[in-house]
């Protein structure tokens, strides 16, 4: 299967260096893009549409993929799904350690894009209003309660998704802890 890593702010794709190779070793071809300004300062759709022309260069604008987003790589995805339209080539969508309901932490730094992971932003809502679009999706949402970036951590337990509590003790530690590889490595390789 095809599986697309979207990174987190400040980050790129160098960041899935444990993730990518797991995923890789059980079959899967991935593709991680670096999107720039990785300070999501021009916006999460922004770097939405980065990634879009991204994907279409390297899969094709129709060949299915499962899509897998970290921190706010999880928005941008989403964005990318409900208003790009991937939800139509796109069957799995996998969100790990991302502010479904916003971060405290982004009143802390400028930019658009800290604008709208804040709890309660218009983007947030305009994600709501068409979540619909997700529907015939499989979702899957990992969080951890020792999360010191998604503020408050349950931000990233995902009502929408199958969640699952990870024991991870900080954010990045997500993308190497055995319990995530081994269960997003599962969840990807059902038919």
């Amino acid at each position: 299967m095809r599986v697309v890593l979207v990174h987190g702010i400040f980050d790129t794709g160098s960041k899935f260096k444990t993730l990518q190779p797991y995923l890789e070793e059980r079959g899967h071809t991935c593709l991680a893009p670096s999107l720039t300004p990785n300070d999501g300062r021009d916006g999460l759709p922004a770097l939405a549409e980065q990634l879009k022309h991204r994907i279409d260069a390297a899969f094709g604008a129709k060949t299915p993929f499962a899509l897998v987003g970290f921190s706010m790589g999880g928005l941008v995805s989403r964005w990318y799904l409900q208003e790009l339209g991937g939800h139509a080539r796109v069957d799995r969508f996998a969100a790990i350690a991302s502010p479904m309901q916003g971060t405290i932490w982004a009143y802390g730094y400028p930019g658009k894009g800290a604008k709208q992971m804040r709890p309660g932003s218009d983007f947030l809502a305009e994600l709501g209003a068409t979540v619909h679009r997700l529907d015939r999706m499989e979702l899957f949402a990992y969080w951890t309660p020792f999360d010191a970036v998604i503020v408050p951590q349950d931000s990233a337990d995902w009502q929408l998704a199958q969640s699952r509590r990870i024991p991870a003790l900080c954010h990045p530690c997500m993308l190497w802890h055995p319990d995530l590889l081994a269960d997003l490595a599962a969840q990807l390789a059902v038919d």
